[in-house]
């Protein structure tokens, strides 16, 4: 039994092996993990659809794959005698594919309700997804490995996946030659990561497809500051930490719904602004392996403590590297907080296809005007960059955006009460 790579989720279309578990000879259960893969933000396991003998193994370690390639050779053994249930349904495909070649091949397509008869690249899976979906088959050009279909070819011809863009519309301009560097010294070089090319496509794709302008603003904390320190041993007792970015995530859910517009994105095809009637805000995440943007759910149905140990455990399974894809998916704002690094201001680059996203820089005590005291007040200030899709977004929009966000971090007791 040849065993073949899953789909990897939505937008996936590639991995890098990071682990093979198992090796010729070993005896293997259904469920049981055989490879681990890096996808474009996460590393996931791959387990056996079925339990026998592994015969061989077809990629090693460093190997890029697709979905629906081969990946494994498994012979049936006392531990692989699967059940009906356990059989996927990928023999019946063969058979498809095995027909015997006595007609001969006509350039025409084939006639409606012979959809199973052709030679269509496509795992069962895929053409039950094309029935639900009323998509004919037939018509969809695969983009996988050999001209495979895959799951998001059928729902991009279900108009569900907007179209990706060309190559040289993410590059318009040829990348020029490197020099050659060691002729000046000595060079090393590595490979880049998985979690570093996909941060490669996203940012390339997102600089070349939405005009970007950057709001800069500024908001006092210091009550907030002082009602954090209060909680904060509070939270530690319950196993957690109580950080400024919680207090963040809440203030930015009652923002966007304030400003719905900053929650949505753009269907060009269409010409048509989608609202999202939820609040899932992505927040980056500094680990060993490159920036990861883990989703936070439901932010705005939340309270701040909740939000804070929410916010622990995602930022601990990122930096562990064992982030789901599904908990890296379906965010509709971003938030990127380097306050606890430094820097006094910073122009994050939008997630596309969201519109919207949120720097935070480090705070600082600087002397504040108090107009009743007449008399300069030491306050801490936090300087944050809203970087926004112009297309959909205006300057003054952004700039009554970043007021309403500072007024309820200056207000912290009313924060809490929303």
């Amino acid at each position: 039994m040849e065993l073949r790579l899953p789909e990897l989720g939505d937008n996936v279309s590639a991995a890098t092996v990071v682990g093979v578990l198992v090796k010729e000879g070993d005896r293997v259960a259904p469920g049981d993990p055989l490879l681990e893969l890096e996808t474009d933000k996460a590393v996931m396991e791959v387990p056996a659809e079925a339990g026998g003998v592994v015969k061989r193994v077809l990629v090693k370690v460093g190997d890029e794959v697709r979905p629906g390639q081969p990946f494994l050779e498994l012979e049936a053994g006392e531990v692989g005698v699967p059940s009906p249930q356990e059989v996927p349904p990928p023999p019946r495909e063969e058979k498809v594919q095995a027909a015997p070649p006595s007609k001969a091949p006509s350039p025409s397509p084939a006639p409606a309700g012979q959809e199973e008869g052709r030679l269509i690249p496509a795992a069962p899976s895929v053409r039950r997804l094309a029935r639900e979906l009323g998509v004919d088959i037939r018509q969809v050009r695969g983009t996988g490995l050999a001209g495979r279909i895959t799951a998001e070819d059928v729902r991009r011809a279900a108009g569900q996946v907007p179209p990706s863009l060309p190559a040289e519309a993410i590059s318009p301009l040829p990348t020029p030659r490197l020099p050659d560097f060691s002729r000046w010294g000595p060079v090393r070089t590595e490979p880049m990561s998985g979690v570093r090319k996909a941060t490669l496509r996203a940012m390339a794709q997102a600089w070349a497809q939405v005009p970007m302008v950057t709001h800069f603003d500024e908001a006092d904390i210091t009550e907030l500051e002082g009602l954090r320190k209060r909680y904060a041993k509070r939270a530690e007792e319950r196993g957690f930490r109580l950080t400024l970015t919680a207090f963040l995530l809440k203030a930015l859910a009652l923002t966007l719904k304030a400003f719905p517009k900053f929650n949505a994105s753009i269907d060009v095809e269409r010409g048509e602004i989608i609202y999202k009637d939820y609040v899932h805000i992505g927040v980056a995440v500094d680990t060993p392996h490159g920036l990861l943007v883990p989703v936070i759910r439901n932010v705005d149905q939340k309270g701040v403590l909740r939000l804070a140990k929410e916010l622990q455990e995602v930022s601990e399974r990122a930096r562990e590297r064992k982030l789901t894809p599904e908990e890296m998916q379906g965010g509709t704002f971003s938030l990127s907080n380097l306050g606890g690094i430094g820097g006094t201001g910073f122009t994050p680059i939008v997630n596309w296809p969201e519109v919207a996203i949120l720097g935070v820089s480090r705070s600082q005590m600087k002397p504040v005007w108090d107009p009743e005291k007449e008399a300069f007040q030491p306050r801490l200030i936090m300087p944050y960059g809203l970087t926004y899709d112009h297309r959909l977004i205006d300057g003054a929009e952004a700039a009554r955006f970043c007021r309403y966000l500072a007024q309820l971090l200056e207000d912290p007791l009313g924060l809490a009460l929303e």
